[in-house]
Parts: structure tokens; C-alpha cells; sequence
């Protein structure tokens, strides 16, 4: 919205915007011209513009203040060939403004002096102290109305005035930018350092200047970008790089020379908005949409892209990041994100220091519990640009529902939530803490306040790389919310060495799973101590037993080493496979750690008694035959002849042929029962 003021009558503000639309000067000119607007098409700036024109003659002072209100940018008229028109505009139309404006959002104001047609001499010299007293002026135009001179120049300034606005980016009294410019551009250039070097080199600035100018610099450009600086600034070009000192001179050469728009279409770029602050729609895109049911997760040009900032930041390559590396890492960020709780949620080292696995890990944790922050942070890092995105949408997987997934019976998912109930002391958080790899010795060291109710690792089943989510839920019984209950696995954990522990476990499954199809599993925990006969109707083994779970599985983390992790690889399987699962326990007894394979399926069909019992009979009947066969005629032979015979019949070829046989076909029929099994289910 552009809105005229003049001084005093006669000064032809009516005409300048009659003679921009008409493009020609008109010979009838009315007190005041009626509400324009311009479309963007034929715009330098490719924005449509709304002109107001205000008459003092015709309109009140309320209608003054509400156009002042609401415009954009404020041209203000004066006759170059009247003197008293130019002392008006300080003494009367400036401090109006300002008195019907906020102080932190002055509008910006084009100062424009008119009839230039009528004098040979420039009102700038005394344009200039008005400038350089009053800040939220611009810039001045001196036009003509008459002969059109300077009219498409004046919108342009105008139109420059509101896109590309000098108050938020520079202070003219200081003759420097101002603070939150400052950290705009410091961010841009850490996140355009794409090596962490502290220098953007030469392939760094061409990707930097194809980013947001769609063009690369030529090598001699180049060179006369980085001679500027070096004349100018010490220290500015280091390496034959240019360094944050010589990045931030470029930007204030730009804004002394006019050129405001060069920097405004950086920050821009890189998600600024006009207060120079990360815009709402930069942070967080409208695109994502996570229907009920699904999840949400980092797709593999996101972790290759968080795997880039990961080396980026691990300076000493130890394969981890030390808090003053995680600090550098965050630098771009207007909060630390993080707080100690991580290093208890996610893999660290033996300095407690995040590991490369924790800090791909905390990603996939953030964007599973909640996407939108994640979106945040990936802005914030510079996703979209440096990956050359349209927004970091593009870094989300939305899985299919849960539903589906039960209904063919296979999962795309890589991330699966474990919800951990027990009762208070059953071994919760140090079942969390030992998938972490953390004995007994090294959690009591942990301070208590903090403690995370999260533990997130990875699991390889059937060879493939899993994320197993742990999440301890607070043992109020009657309270459990929908997200307590909304997981992939319930584990139920129970003390062995505290009789009133398990009955806990019993009441929770009763009342919240014993109906559902999500998988349970029992764990004994503390199994170190001395087992104690649990104080309820049935023992563990015969609840799971009676509900069809697999048997309680004992578990410690009071180990010398880390503690054993095949227990999160079988929450991770029967997470992946939960009709595979009640299978496997319902009908077969467990034979191995994961029993849902199909060589566990076949170890169990092998070893149940029928095939037993068909496999002792099949091979009677196969030896026995063999015996007939080679049994002399003669009753006469006596039992040690017929004995020798037998042994040597074993040896002979003709009998172990016949034998291989026979495993044939008790192969075959073996398979079709084990079709017949998986037709069953």
C-alpha cells in the first residue's frame, strides 16, 4: 500500500500518480485521485502495488491517521521550486507520521520533489541533512510530473522501500549493521561453510551464489569480489577463502551503494522475513500431513544429509562429539535444543560424549515423537538449501497404517516403539539404560534429575537395521493415556526377587492388552538376585502360558561388561512380526532366540514328536527292508553269520542310497506339512 502526503497544496502529487497510470500529463486535475492499484505484471518488482492519494481538503484527520495505519511505505510530495513545501515536511508531516506509528515499525518514507522541470538547480543539498536526521527516510526522487521524468523511478524506490527495507539491516548513525542482521548473516555463512572450516572457498561461494542468485560467479568475478575485501578488511580472505569477517564487509558494501536487495534476497533465501527472523512457513511446511495410525520418519537423504553435519562437527574424527563440537554444531540454532537428558536417551562413549549411532539415533527419536520440532530443527541446520529442497518435507517418511501393514503381513517401517510398564523398582529405567549398552556400575552414576524416560538404539533383524524405541511409562495404573497404550510391543517388566512385583505386570495386561492383538512380552528382571515365588494366583510362566505369550525372559544389567542385547533383538523381531509371533509361542515351543525365522519354524516342526515318531518308524522300515533283502535263504545260518552280514550291508553303498531316499521323501513331505502349517495361520 503506497499512500501520498504533500507539505502544502499545489505541488502535484495528484499529477505524479495521474501521469504514472495515464503515462502522459493531464490538463484536469482533480483534488484528489481515486484508489489505483497497479498489477504485478507491470511492476519492477513483480508486485502488485495499492495507491492512496490524501487530501487535506477533502478527507479528516482520522482518515489521515487510518492510511497511515495501514501503508506500506509513504511518499512524501514537496516542490523543489518552493522552499516552504521542503521546511514542511520536518516540521509538520515527519513527527505526524511518526506519532501514528510504532516505534520499532516505522514505515518507510520516500521523500519525492517535484517540478523538477521548473529549475535548473537540485533541492538535494538540502534534502540531504533531513535524510541523514530522520532514519526511516530511504531515499529522495527528484521528478516532473509535466514531462514524466524520474515517475517509473519513484514507484521503483517506493516498491524498493517496502521489499528491501534499510532499517532492519543497517543503523546510518553508526555506519554499521545492526545486531540482528548480524546474526542472520552469521548463521547463513556457518550453514554455507559446508566444511566447518571457518572459510567459504571457492566452490563453497559458487554453491552459495547458485543457491540464491540461480547463476554461478566467474573465476575473474571471483577474484575481484575477494580484492575488494582484502583491500578493505583484515583478515577478511584467509586461505584464498573468504572468512565471516570479509562476508559480513561485502554485505555492508551492498547496503552503502543501495543495493539492498542483494542482501534482502539472501536472507530471504535462506528463510528470513522482514523482522529478520525465521519465517513461520521456512520452520514449519504446510506439505507434511501425518494421518492417524501413521508414523513418522527420516528418509535416507536425511540421514545422509545429518550424517554431512555430523562429520562436519566431529573436528578430531573420534566419532562422537564432544559438548564443545555439539555447542559449535548448534551455534546455528537460537536455543540449545538439546538438554543433558540426551545422553541418557541415546549411545555415548566412554566420556559421555554423544556417538555418531546416538546422534543419528536423538534425530530419528525427535522425528518419530514429533515431527513438527524436527522440521524446526532441520531449517534451522538449512535442510532445504543445502540439500536443494523445496522444504524439509523432504526429509519426512510418513509410513503406511499400522493396519495395512498387519494385513499383509509385512512392515516398511524402520522404528518401532517399545512401551515398558512395571511397577515402581522393577528394573524399569535399568532395563532402558542397558540397551544403551550401560551395566548396573556405570547407571549409578547417572544424577537422578537427569534421568530419561527414552532409550533409543538400534537392532539388526534378518540381517537388517532396525530402530528400537524404549519408552518407560509411569506406573500410575489407573491413568495410562492412549499414547501410553499406542505402541508397536508392550513389555511388561517384573523384580524375580520381589514377590509382590509381578502381580503388577498381571493387571496391566488384563485390563489393556489381553484383548488387542499388540504383542507382549514378560521380563524377569534383577534375575542376579535370588528368585522369589511370586504372590499371585499364577506363576509367570503359567500366565504366559495361559495367554499365549512366550515365557518370561530373565534379564540383569548387574554385569561385568555391557549387558547382553539379544533381548531387544527379539522386542525388535516380534515388534516387526506380531502374527509371526503368536505363531511361533502359541503353537511351537521356542527353540531359539527369535523363533519367528523359517529356520526356527522347521527346527520346531523337526524336533515335535510326530516327526519324531515318523522319522523312527520311516527309518525302520528302510533298514529293515534293507536287512530282508540281504538275509540268506538258508534257516540254517546262525545269529553271529546274519549279524555280520547286517554290518556289512551298512557299509555297502546299495543300503545308504536307499537311505538318502528315504530323507528325500521324508524332506518333501516335511515341507508340505510346513505349507500346510503356514496355510493354517
Amino acid at each position: 500500500l503506497l499512500v501520498f502526503f504533500s507539505p502544502t497544496a499545489k505541488v502535484g502529487k495528484t499529477s505524479l500518480i495521474m501521469s504514472l497510470v495515464s503515462e502522459e500529463f493531464p490538463q484536469v486535475v482533480p483534488y484528489r485521485a481515486e484508489e489505483i492499484t497497479i498489477p504485478a505484471d507491470v511492476t519492477p518488482e513483480r508486485v502488485p502495488t495499492h495507491i492512496v492519494d490524501y487530501s487535506e481538503a477533502e478527507q479528516t484527520d482520522e482518515q489521515l491517521s487510518s492510511e497511515i495505519s495501514k501503508a506500506n511505505v509513504i511518499c512524501i510530495v514537496y516542490a523543489v521550486n518552493n522552499k516552504k513545501s521542503i521546511e514542511k515536511v520536518t516540521s509538520h508531516w515527519i513527527p505526524l507520521i511518526n506519532d501514528n506509528t510504532d516505534k520499532d515499525s516505522r514505515v518507510p518514507v520516500i521523500l519525492v520533489g517535484n517540478k523538477s522541470d521548473l529549475v535548473e538547480h537540485s533541492s538535494m543539498e538540502t534534502i540531504l541533512p533531513v535524510m541523514n536526521q530522520y532514519t526511516e527516510i530511504e531515499t529522495c526522487v527528484e521528478c516532473s510530473a509535466k514531462n514524466l521524468k524520474n515517475i517509473s523511478e519513484l514507484f521503483y524506490y517506493a516498491q524498493k522501500a517496502v521489499l528491501h527495507p534499510t532499517g532492519p539491516l543497517y543503523c546510518p548513525e553508526e555506519k554499521q549493521m545492526k545486531l540482528a542482521c548480524i546474526k542472520a548473516l552469521t548463521r547463513i555463512f556457518k550453514v554455507s561453510d559446508l566444511d566447518n572450516d571457518g572459510i567459504l572457498n571457492d566452490n563453497e561461494l559458487n554453491f552459495f551464489q547458485r543457491t540464491c542468485f540461480n547463476a554461478p560467479l566467474a573465476s575473474q568475478a571471483l577474484e575481484d569480489v575477494k580484492n575488494v575485501v582484502r583491500k578493505n578488511v583484515i583478515d577478511g580472505v584467509c586461505d584464498n577463502g573468504l572468512t565471516l569477517k570479509g562476508f559480513l564487509f561485502l554485505h555492508i558494501l551492498f547496503i552503502q551503494r543501495g543495493r539492498h536487495e542483494t542482501t534482502w534476497t539472501v536472507l530471504r533465501r535462506f528463510g528470513y522475513d522482514d523482522d529478520l527472523e525465521l519465517h513461520q512457513d521456512y520452520l514449519f511446511p504446510l506439505t507434511l500431513k501425518v494421518p492417524p495410525d501413521c508414523t513418522t520418519e527420516l528418509n535416507h537423504n536425511a540421514y545422509l544429509f545429518l550424517q554431512s553435519v555430523f562429520d562436519k562437527h566431529d573436528k578430531d574424527r573420534d566419532c562422537a562429539l564432544s559438548p564443545e563440537e555439539l555447542k559449535d554444531l548448534f551455534d546455528v540454532f537460537p536455543y540449545m535444543p538439546w538438554g543433558p537428558d540426551v545422553n541418557n536417551t541415546v549411545c555415548t562413549n566412554d566420556q559421555d560424549w554423544i556417538t555418531y549411532q546416538g546422534f543419528l539415533s536423538q534425530w530419528t527419536l525427535t522425528t518419530y515423537l514429533d515431527v513438527q520440532r524436527c522440521l524446526e530443527y532441520l531449517g534451522y541446520l538449512g535442510y532445504s538449501i543445502i540439500s536443494e529442497q523445496e522444504s524439509q518435507a523432504a526429509a519426512i517418511t510418513v509410513t503406511r497404517d499400522k493396519k495395512i501393514d498387519l494385513q499383509k503381513k509385512q512392515t516398511q517401517r524402520s522404528v518401532f516403539r517399545c512401551n515398558i510398564f512395571g511397577d515402581s523398582g522393577s528394573g524399569k529405567s535399568g532395563f532402558l539404560q542397558a540397551f544403551l549398552g550401560r551395566n548396573l556400575t556405570r547407571q549409578n552414576i547417572v544424577s537422578e534429575e537427569h534421568m530419561s524416560y527414552y532409550a533409543i538404539s538400534t537392532a539388526y533383524v534378518y540381517g537388517q537395521e532396525k530402530y528400537l524405541l524404549l519408552h518407560e511409562v509411569f506406573p500410575d495404573f489407573d491413568v495410562l493415556s492412549d499414547t501410553d497404550l499406542a505402541c508397536d510391543i508392550v513389555c511388561l517388566v517384573y523384580d524375580a526377587s520381589n514377590p509382590h512385583s509381578f502381580e503388577y505386570c498381571a493387571r496391566v495386561f488384563k485390563q489393556y492388552f489381553m484383548d488387542t492383538k499388540t504383542p507382549c512380552m514378560m521380563i524377569a528382571a534383577k534375575s542376579d538376585l535370588q528368585e522369589t515365588k511370586q504372590l499371585y494366583a499364577l506363576t509367570p510362566l503359567e500366565f504366559c502360558r495361559k495367554h499365549k505369550m512366550p515365557p518370561p525372559q530373565a534379564f540383569t544389567c548387574n554385569t561385568a561388561d555391557a549387558p547382553c542385547k539379544d533381548i531387544y533383538t527379539k522386542l525388535t523381531t516380534m515388534a516387526m512380526h506380531p502374527d509371526s509371533e503368536l505363531l511361533g509361542h502359541a503353537r511351537l515351543r521356542c527353540m531359539c532366540t527369535c523363533n519367528r525365522c523359517t529356520f526356527c519354524h522347521l527346527q520346531n516342526f523337526i524336533n515335535s514328536e510326530l516327526v519324531q515318531t515318523v522319522k523312527a518308524k520311516l527309518y525302520t522300515a528302510i533298514l529293515s527292508r534293507s536287512l530282508l533283502f540281504q538275509r540268506p535263504s538258508n534257516s540254517s545260518v546262525s545269529q553271529s553269520s546274519f549279524t555280520h552280514v547286517t554290518q556289512a550291508d551298512l557299509k555297502s553303498s546299495t543300503f545308504w542310497l536307499r537311505v538318502s531316499v528315504g530323507a528325500t521323501v521324508f524332506a518333501v513331505l516335511g515341507f508340505a506339512m510346513y505349507r500346510v502349517l503356514l496355510k493354517q495361520r
